[in-house]
């Protein structure tokens, strides 16, 4: 019997959490590290960035990333968590302010 791999975390978590830790990675090194394509990087980056909860600039000709993270959880039982709180804790690391 084969067991399939999986992830505690969602794709969409594990981008935010790539970006939090190196705002100015590259799509091509956050989807090579998460073991997923550009194109389905690209699209949850546009997803976070839709969603208000990551803030894209250009930087000459690439892009710097920032986490938005006083915003709450998107989910309607998590409202008294911050994206800040969750990262952290996923992290090991203090809240980002």
């Amino acid at each position: 019997m084969k067991v399939e791999s999986w992830s505690f975390l969602t794709n969409h978590a594990r981008v935010l959490l790539r970006i939090a830790d190196d705002p100015g990675a590259r799509l091509r090194d956050i989807a090579a590290g998460l073991g997923i394509t550009e194109r389905r990087a690209y699209s949850i980056i546009t997803d976070l960035t839709a969603a208000g909860y990551v803030v894209k600039q250009k930087d000459g000709r690439r892009n710097r990333y920032q986490v938005q993270a006083h915003l709450p959880l998107p989910e309607p039982t998590s409202r008294d968590r911050t994206i800040g709180e969750i990262l952290a804790l996923l992290a090991g690391a203090d809240p980002v302010p």
